[in-house]
């Protein structure tokens, strides 16, 4: 009976010294060799990221000439002024707009610069002198009886970051206030004309904002230029299908280094560009074109235009070594039994650049050189293309697709052409300032929808890599936010391009699709038949060692009493 008794108790304490084993060693071993690794990232951070609140901050410079003060006026400069707006865009982003206007008089050499012949070399020889800082607007005012502008222009706006305007005749009982608030409404149209303006903002807030706020033009301006990227890919094609009939030559090289590169050299802060060429023979628009008896020429509608990209892109190849956006510009020439080939517009009108523009594709224009020989002539015809023409169509295609909207300016204004850089460096500022808006909304709505994807599902492992791409992209954003509310467009920009970089690194890592697809009741089908022949046992022994252990006290109680 002893003995029975002895191997009972043994039986007990190798029952409870396997099911101790298993607790304490066995689930904590399987639970830490299974579970699902996720790096530590900064949500409460990421969280204050999807309440977005931005302040623009703009410099403005307002400089006196002499005679524009009396020199009662001129002892209560230098001086400053700020002037704020405020916008709720919706319930968690808004706009603060901050100018900071400096009120000064001219210094000798700034005097000598604007006594030149004309405003042109006015604007250059300002240049000379000092060179504004990027975001930011100075505004010379000259006297009303200046000649540097004609009589009917009020403003003249320059290549660089500077303005001329012409102050209104100044009584001499007016105080310094006075002046200013007759003088600040004209300072603020030259400031809404050379900085951003809260339509171009909004535009750019596209990714977070409903595009009800914003207007038909400035959503036709958005739509039209391809999206914010790190690296673009150009390509210019000429279409020959006729080579039997044209023999084509194209100085594609030097147009480009005389037409493109200084456009894409000054846009070099905003992305990388790549620019090739390439001749296509035997490629033909996809659209059999109209003859119009009344003009003894072929035609296209404008209706018939979205029917010409399709079949033309299936001939231009890709870069599959780039994941870059592609912006496309051909120049088609027809073949002799289509020349003349003119486009015409909605209203039935010839376009005058025989050319149109896909948004966020590229553009096409049609070059006729049926003129260029006679019907005796010997085939093939050598023509040589005039680029000149060319490269204006296409370089005002590019502007368009690159967000360099046309600038509408005031009556009285006047605007100096960009000249051989093809941009004016006020135009590129409004570009900066949409663009870093524009990475800023979408790298904080990328980055948050991450945080809410990984926060919902557990499943998803999360790499250190990912992590650190996550807190990269985090801290470039609030560095793009506080040197946007410091003023500082160009630091700005550069944090907005790391924080949108870093967010689509995180979000498209291959690694968060690993364990997304595995549910819970596949779990449970991979460990029962694992788990249950070895826990039945041990659970039984454990029941009935609790059992035997209450029917003992039951029996020791039965006996006291």
């Amino acid at each position: 009976m002893a003995v029975l008794q002895l191997e009972k108790q043994r039986g007990r304490y190798a029952a409870l010294a396997i099911a101790a084993v298993v607790i304490v060693v066995g689930i904590p071993l399987w639970w830490k060799t299974t579970e699902t690794y996720r790096a530590w990232l900064p949500f409460s951070e990421i969280s204050e990221l999807d309440s977005l609140q931005l302040q623009l901050s703009v410099d403005i410079e307002v400089v006196f000439s002499r005679g524009t003060l009396t020199p009662e006026q001129q002892t209560k400069v230098p001086l400053s002024n700020v002037r704020e707006q405020e916008h709720v865009v919706d319930a968690k982003t808004g706009l603060r707009y901050t100018y900071e206007t400096k009120y000064r008089t001219a210094t000798i050499m700034e005097e000598d610069a604007l006594n030149q012949h004309t405003a042109a070399e006015a604007d250059l020889s300002l240049h000379m002198l000092t060179e504004s800082s990027c975001g930011s607007v100075v505004v010379y005012v000259i006297p009303d009886s200046s000649t540097l502008l004609p009589e009917d222009v009020k403003v003249y706006v320059g290549q660089r970051r500077t303005a001329l305007l012409r102050s209104a005749p100044i009584k001499s009982s007016w105080s310094l206030k006075e002046v200013l608030s007759n003088l600040d409404p004209h300072v603020e149209k030259v400031v809404n004309t050379m900085s951003f303006s809260h339509q171009d903002i909004i535009a750019a807030l596209s990714d977070r904002v409903r595009m009800a706020k914003v207007t038909k033009e400035s959503m036709a301006d958005n739509m039209r230029a391809i999206k914010s990227s790190p690296g673009y890919e150009i390509t210019f094609s000429l279409l020959n299908p006729d080579p039997k009939s044209h023999n084509l030559h194209w100085e594609i090289e030097g147009a480009l280094h005389d037409y493109i590169q200084p456009l894409l050299n000054k846009l070099s802060p905003i992305a990388n560009f790549s620019v090739d060429s390439q001749i296509l023979y035997y490629a033909v628009l996809g659209v059999n074109p109209r003859f119009d008896n009344s003009v003894s020429a072929y035609t296209l509608s404008a209706d018939s235009l979205s029917h010409v990209i399709n079949p033309v892109e299936a001939r231009l190849g890709s870069n599959a070594a780039s994941s870059n956006p592609v912006l496309n510009f051909l120049l088609y020439v027809p073949d002799a039994l289509h020349s003349p080939l003119f486009i015409r517009d909605h209203s039935k009108r010839e376009v005058p650049s025989n050319a149109f523009h896909s948004p966020r594709w590229g553009g096409i224009m049609v070059y006729n050189v049926n003129e260029m020989y006679g019907s005796e002539a010997e085939l093939p015809v050598d023509i040589n293309i005039n680029m000149a023409k060319v490269m204006g169509v296409f370089l005002a295609q590019l502007r368009l697709l690159l967000g360099l909207q046309h600038t509408h300016p005031p009556p009285g204004f006047v605007l100096q052409s960009p000249g051989s850089a093809g941009l004016a460096d006020w135009e590129l500022d409004r570009l900066l300032w949409s663009r870093s808006v524009e990475n800023i909304a979408t790298a904080s709505t990328t980055i948050t929808s991450l945080a809410q994807l990984l926060d919902q599902i557990g499943n998803i492992v999360i790499n250190d890599n990912i992590a650190q791409q996550v807190s990269s992209a985090v801290t470039s954003l609030q560095s793009a936010v506080a040197e946007l509310e410091a003023g500082n467009l160009a630091f700005a920009l550069q944090y907005s391009r790391e924080a949108i970089l870093a967010s689509e690194r995180a979000f498209f890592d291959p690694s968060l699709l690993h364990l997304l697809y595995f549910p819970d009741d596949q779990k449970f089908a991979i460990y029962i038949p694992l788990f249950l022949p070895m826990c039945v046992p041990i659970v039984l022994s454990l029941l009935k060692i609790v059992s035997e252990t209450r029917q003992r006290q039951a029996d020791k109680q039965a006996k006291k009493d």
